[in-house]
């Protein structure tokens, strides 16, 4: 099991080494090339103590209790950088770091002591620090999975985000994020049921192993220009909106009126910036009339518009030599797999299954 800890701490390293010499490097790139660091650390530290080699170098004592607080707090941080989240007073962030400085200033006096009294603490299981240890273990606990929450609360608010503002949302890859998210609430599952520090840190290699995979390589996740997070008042329902009833019946009308007639969802990646600015008005006041009056997010009402265009062309017979995508492409959607996704979800039907009755349809004599 030695050699599984060794190459966690190999793939550490040169993943640390990676996104330190990474050109400019984002504001998420920077936590998380300080989150790798803290995982180094993390992982180095365990290994001290599995092997028993901790005695030879007696400074690293200690090092490790604060450790386990970090994890949470750059997750959260990590995701609302790259969702576009942050609080607009970022020097409030600092104040999560809170409960690990005042671990660390508590350990102040253990790592002043004489090594000789830090050995004898730790071959006797940290005796005269059992209180700190039990309550170090649930801050721990508690830390871990409410960063590990807020953060999941915070990529399903984006997601929403996301389908409230683009019409194609495959390039939109949030794998990442559900992965670095769940994966860390998986191993504070571990830690909390099995209490097994070898098995947890197993994980913890795992966990290594795909950030190395997925992470340095990964960018911003929006793929086109975002709009700025709708306010508070906006997220609940729009009970404050400036948007009149009048104004959102006017503007309902006009959008309706572009989308018939200049089929304008054709444009495959289109946005609700784009529809905003041709129809002269705010994204947010678009997104609540859609939302309200559609009762549809803006990807559910482009790719409805879509999917009935390519019903319309598909059943005219002068298309019937083209191949069901070359429709679907010609409609607005920009790959097979979001159309195929999207067609069945809207029809209950596939493309195909579609197709074969309506030519079945079409050929059955008349009485």
């Amino acid at each position: 099991m030695e050699m599984i800890f060794v190459a966690g701490i190999g793939i550490a390293v040169l993943i640390e080494f990676l996104l330190l010499s990474k050109k400019n490097k984002s504001g998420a790139d920077q936590i998380l090339t300080v989150w790798m660091f803290v995982i180094l650390v993390h992982l180095f530290t365990f290994f001290l103590y599995f092997t028993g080699k901790i005695v030879d170098v007696p400074l690293m004592l200690g090092v490790e209790q604060p450790l386990p607080l970090f994890h949470g707090v750059l997750l959260f941080i990590y995701v609302s950088l790259l969702t576009k989240q942050v609080p607009g007073n970022r020097k409030l962030l600092i104040l999560h770091f809170l409960p690990i400085v005042v671990t660390y200033a508590f350990l102040f006096d253990f790592f002043a002591l004489p090594v000789d009294q830090k050995l004898q603490i730790y071959r006797n299981h940290g005796a005269g620090y059992e209180w700190f240890l039990m309550v170090r273990w649930y801050m721990m606990a508690f830390f871990g999975l409410f960063y590990v929450s807020w953060s999941a609360v915070l990529l399903r608010r984006h997601e929403v985000r996301v389908r409230n503002q683009f019409s194609d949302v495959e390039k939109i890859d949030l794998r990442w994020l559900r992965m670095l998210t769940y994966g860390l609430g998986v191993i504070w599952l571990l830690v909390i049921i099995f209490r097994s520090d070898p098995l947890t840190f197993s994980g913890v290699v795992v966990f290594v192993f795909l950030i190395g995979f997925f992470g340095v390589r990964q960018g911003e996740i929006f793929g086109h220009g975002m709009s700025q997070p709708e306010s508070d008042e906006e997220k609940k329902k729009y009970p404050k909106s400036g948007l009149t009833e009048e104004a959102a019946t006017k503007l309902h009308q006009a959008l309706m009126q572009l989308m018939t007639e200049s089929a304008i969802y054709k444009k495959a990646e289109l946005s609700i910036d784009d529809l905003s600015a041709k129809l002269g008005v705010h994204p947010n006041y678009l997104s609540q009339v859609i939302n309200q009056r559609e009762n549809k997010n803006f990807y559910d009402f482009v790719n409805t518009y879509r999917i009935e265009e390519f019903k319309r062309l598909i059943a005219m017979p002068r298309n019937q030599h083209l191949t069901l995508i070359s429709v679907a492409f010609d409609c607005g959607f920009n790959s097979k797999s979001s159309f195929n996704r999207y067609f069945k979800k809207a029809t209950g039907q596939t493309p195909s299954e579609y197709f074969a009755a309506l030519t079945k349809e079409r050929n059955t004599p008349t009485v």
